[in-house]
């Protein structure tokens, strides 16, 4: 028993001890990533390049250290560095999905859409066919088989997103070259594990190595992991939007995402699981702000900033680690096959890059690339933790010849090491070897006007300060003369710049976007507007920022009146209720449109009125005119087409002014309770139960508005006067036969000449008659189209709907049904058909 006991004690002690070491290496190493933050940034050496210094200067020392007595928690530290072992597994399913979602969660998406042939062309074709230059020019001079150089040129033609990604924001990038770069290596990374994994099974007899095979599995693996990421990524923001208002479970729930699409796509489904966490990220990252408030956005976010820290710093230490012991194999021989491999490598990127891209341009595939930007994505395509994580996944694997494992660990780890010693380190010259890092004409003027605005202001204020102080004024004025000298220079700098008027509204127009999407994402955050209102409010404006940069003022102003109209997604809700008498779409749209409106009305009432001013001092008084002007102008249709929808749907216009009442009353009432306990008014418990009570006082303001359309035929027919004399019989036989139809704001009905099909009831609104000599204006309780249909001739007129119009449709067959049922109908609409007929002759007179 005794000896039971103590081999029990022996057990736990010995696993308490590892238990010890892994803590301890993990968080020391943490420490140890925190300590080389000021020394990289002292260096002028990229972040991650010194992360994975440091781990090979510890691989290399390891040994001696280990050698030296008396260290204590030292020897225990580097000992404990020793037992983490990197492996592929620990890097594909604990660092890689925290990384590629970091990363891919930052990225604008509608920038990167505006790039996403290039990129998709980069990081499919591109890599296939550095994948091809690379294997067949290290077969040709290694005589090593072609299936394993095509596999080590698929390893090393990834540029990974860590190093990538990491690099570019140390450096301040601009951001269509970030995107560029960034978007092609989160893709290429995904397409090279896909190629890895198609060609490895093909080294190990797995699959028959045919290039229509290759071409299927690539398809079905790349194309699979996109259809993952998208779906679970929809699934956890609708989750999102029924958790509360607690962050923590938000931020708990996208890390869930991260991690199960990948192992539901990589591990369950056999399909790419990094195109599933980038597509989950991309979708995330475009429909999450609209979903949760923006503070909470904030929130989220910096949690992912901490854990892509951890993880890099995890894992480029334990990465360099890892490189001694691989390169220790390597001969003169090699040696010589990693210059032939770093040849072949960077030709096969400049071919790419200066000929493919271009190309691209030339046939209108995508937008032109400059040559300072295709410059640093040639040299920027940086190697780092995926290629290793390949090349350990051969090495781990016992499946490969013992040669061939050798052979790519050695090649990649070089090819590797050399990109991030090299390249890496600059990356930074490249960009400002073509003045990549300065800003443009427009900013530096920005940036002129903002730097003199801003130290008159502050010596203003300091002035303000001494007086108050009673400070006198030779101390004062040590302290101001040097600012007043700075906004004299700066005066000088702002006099210089040569920017025109237009040139400085456009400035304005980019200002008022950003402070219009400012005030959307303020709007959602209040709750004053739901999350697909917000959607297609932050749509909206970053449409107008795209124009501005496109098309300039011409271009804004087109765009924002294509918004007052109505689009694709509405048309296909009026042609499903028209055709299968489905109203709910349209009536969420046209909801949607109201509440978009109303939105759009407040805060553009706001910067009319205030933010124009604001920008007076920036963009100069006759700009700042032109601007106020456009808003104006911009102000008014938008409140026309509100007023089009308010007259057609007052009820619903009256619902949503009382909920945008009841939302500020509630605000206003939230904020005295956190006024109340932050001068200690009352305790947390007390606001506590306040604000709960709130909460149930307002539950109706968490249901969505649903917009009535009033499209019922049975109603219809009720509320018009030519109906109303007839039995409720008669009535509902017709309302049968008449289908239900809304009209949009100057909707053509139907042309003139065009066949007698139809004829139509007003049931509300109004529509234009427009005859070859006057147009006709009729309203609710009319009819038209009648005569055509009588006559059995084609349509004197073309009618269209001037604004909303609800209609009842009586096309020709139920025409003459309900015609030869009712004989007091057929007189009276005869009646109205020869007066018609008369008035029509004598207008033409």
């Amino acid at each position: 028993m005794n000896t039971a006991t103590s081999t029990v004690q022996q057990v736990t002690q010995v696993a308490d001890h590892h238990t010890m070491l892994l803590v301890l290496g993990i968080t020391g190493l943490l420490a140890l990533a925190v300590l080389v933050v000021p020394l990289a940034a002292r260096l002028k050496i990229p972040f991650t390049v010194m992360l994975a210094a440091v781990g090979v200067l510890i691989g290399l020392g390891t040994e001696f250290v280990l050698m030296l007595p008396g260290l204590g928690i030292l020897h225990e530290f580097v000992t404990a560095l020793n037992s983490l072992q990197i492996t592929s597994d620990a890097v594909f399913f604990v660092f890689l999905p925290a990384l590629v979602f970091e990363s891919a969660l930052s990225i604008d998406v509608r920038r990167l859409f505006d790039d996403l042939s290039p990129i998709l062309m980069l990081a499919i074709v591109g890599l296939l066919i550095s994948t091809a230059v690379i294997g067949f020019s290290m077969a040709a001079l290694t005589h090593v088989p072609l299936l394993v150089c095509l596999l080590l040129g698929a390893i090393v033609s990834a540029t990974d997103p860590v190093a990538v990604v990491a690099i570019f924001k140390d450096l301040g990038a601009p951001q269509r070259l970030a995107i560029l770069v960034e978007g092609e290596s989160l893709f290429n990374d995904a397409t090279a594990i896909v190629v890895f994994t198609i060609i490895s099974a093909m080294l190990l007899g797995q699959s028959d190595p045919t290039l229509l095979s290759g071409i299927a599995a690539f398809i079905k693996v790349f194309f699979g992991g996109i259809i993952v990421g998208y779906l679970a990524a929809r699934l956890i923001c609708f989750v999102l939007v029924h958790i509360g208002d607690s962050n923590l479970p938000r931020v708990t729930l996208t890390i869930s995402l991260a991690y199960l699409s990948f192992i539901i796509a990589e591990h369950s489904l056999h399909v790419s699981g990094v195109m599933a966490v980038v597509t989950a990220a991309l979708v995330l990252g475009s429909r999450g702000r609209s979903v949760i408030t923006q503070s909470a956005w904030h929130g989220l976010e910096e949690v992912w900033e901490q854990v892509g820290f951890v993880a890099n710093s995890v894992i480029f230490i334990l990465v360099g680690l890892k490189v001694p012991s691989i390169m220790a194999a390597m001969t003169s021989q090699q040696f010589g096959w990693l210059g032939v491999l770093l040849l072949a490598g960077f030709v096969a990127r400049f071919a790419i890059i200066f000929g493919l891209v271009p190309a691209m341009g030339r046939l209108g595939w995508s937008a032109q690339v400059s040559t300072g930007y295709r410059a640093v994505m040639f040299w920027g395509g940086l190697r780092g933790a995926v290629s290793l994580a390949l090349a350990l996944a051969v090495i781990e694997n016992d499946g490969f010849a013992p040669q061939t494992q050798e052979f790519l660990g050695v090649m990649v780890t070089g090819f590797v090491l050399f990109t991030l010693a090299v390249n890496a380190t600059t990356v930074s010259l490249v960009m400002r070897a073509f003045g990549l890092a300065k800003l443009g004409p427009a900013d530096t003027a920005i940036r002129d006007r903002a730097f003199s605005k801003a130290m008159a202001s502050v010596s203003e204020r300091v002035k303000g300060t001494a007086r108050a102080m009673h400070i006198g004024e030779e101390q004062t004025s040590l302290v101001v003369q040097p600012y007043e000298q700075l906004i004299t220079a700066s005066a000088q700098r702002v006099g210089e710049n040569n920017l025109t008027d237009e040139e400085w509204l456009l400035i304005g127009l980019r200002m008022v976007c950003m402070n219009e999407n400012k005030a959307y994402a303020k709007m959602l955050d209040q709750g004053e507007i739901s999350s697909d209102t917000a959607r297609s409010l932050f749509g909206h404006a970053a449409d107008g920022m795209d124009s501005i940069k496109h098309g300039g003022l011409d271009a804004y102003l087109k765009d924002y009146r294509k918004k007052l109209g109505f689009h694709w997604h509405t048309k296909l809700a009026m042609a499903l209720q028209r055709h299968l008498g489905i109203t709910g779409l349209l009536a969420k749209n046209l909801a949607n449109r109201f509440q978009v409106l109303e939105a759009k009305c407040t805060v553009l009432h706001n910067l009319r009125d205030n933010v124009v001013t604001q920008l007076t001092d920036m963009i100069g008084l006759a700009a700042a005119a032109k601007l106020q002007r456009v808003l104006e102008g911009r102000d008014l249709e938008t409140e026309q087409a509100l007023q089009v929808l308010r007259v057609c749907y007052p009820e619903y216009a009256k619902a949503l002014e009382k909920r945008v009442l009841q939302q500020t009353a509630m605000r206003l009432e939230l904020g005295q309770y956190n006024d109340m306990m932050a001068n200690s008014l009352i305790s947390k418990e007390v606001a506590s139960k306040l604000k709960e009570d709130m909460g149930m006082r307002y539950e109706e303001l968490k249901e969505d508005m649903e917009l009535d359309l009033g499209l019922d035929a049975k109603e219809l027919v009720s509320k018009m006067h030519f109906f109303q004399n007839l039995d409720q019989s008669v009535q509902h036989d017709i309302a049968k036969l008449l289908k239900p139809r809304l009209a949009l704001p100057d909707e053509v009905i139907f042309e003139k000449d065009g066949p007698p099909d139809a004829m139509y009831f007003i049931s509300s609104g109004a529509v234009r008659v427009e005859l070859d000599n006057k147009t006709v204006i009729i309203g609710s309780g009319d009819f038209f189209g009648e005569m055509a249909l009588l006559h059995q001739k084609p349509r004197m007129a073309g009618v269209v709907s001037d604004g909303f119009s609800e209609l009842l449709v009586l096309h020709t067959k139920d025409f003459n049904e309900m015609l030869s049922k009712d004989d007091v109908l057929r007189e009276q609409i005869e009646k109205i058909d020869r007066q018609r007929t008369i008035d029509n002759q004598y207008g033409a007179n």
